[in-house]
Parts: structure tokens; C-alpha cells; sequence
């Protein structure tokens, strides 16, 4: 059984980003065809936000997830 405390510390802001964007591009799409086509706007502000984290190297979502605790890789 793998621990919370084991998935951290090998969880990286590198690795994590994209994940979270992975999932919320999913759940947009399925909100999208189940409840309202506005839910795109939701895609395009997550890819607004991963095109900002590859030019710059942060986004908010990594500035969150750095106070939270995850490291960088080195």
C-alpha cells in the first residue's frame, strides 16, 4: 500500500502541473458535453496556463502547489 507521505515525496511541481491540467481538460470536456458548452472556457484557460508555465517556468498553479509542500526536481 502506497502512503500518502511515499506519493509526495516523489510527486514533483514538474510532474504535477500537467497531471492537474490532464484532469481538469477531462472534467471540463465531460461538464462540457453533460451540462453546458461553456465549460470549454474552462479547457482554454488551462491552456492559456500550461503554455504560460512552459514559456516562464511558473503558473499559479505551481506557486500553490510549491506552498504546499512539493518540491522541484533538480
Amino acid at each position: 500500500m502506497i502512503s500518502t507521505a511515499d506519493v509526495r515525496s516523489r510527486m514533483t511541481v514538474e510532474r504535477a502541473v500537467p497531471a492537474l491540467a490532464g484532469v481538469m481538460v477531462a472534467l471540463s470536456a465531460a461538464l462540457a458535453l453533460t451540462v453546458s458548452p461553456w465549460w470549454t472556457i474552462v479547457t482554454f484557460f488551462v491552456a492559456a496556463n500550461l503554455l504560460f508555465y512552459s514559456a516562464v517556468g511558473w503558473c499559479p498553479a505551481s506557486l500553490l502547489m510549491r506552498k504546499a509542500g512539493l518540491r522541484s526536481s533538480p
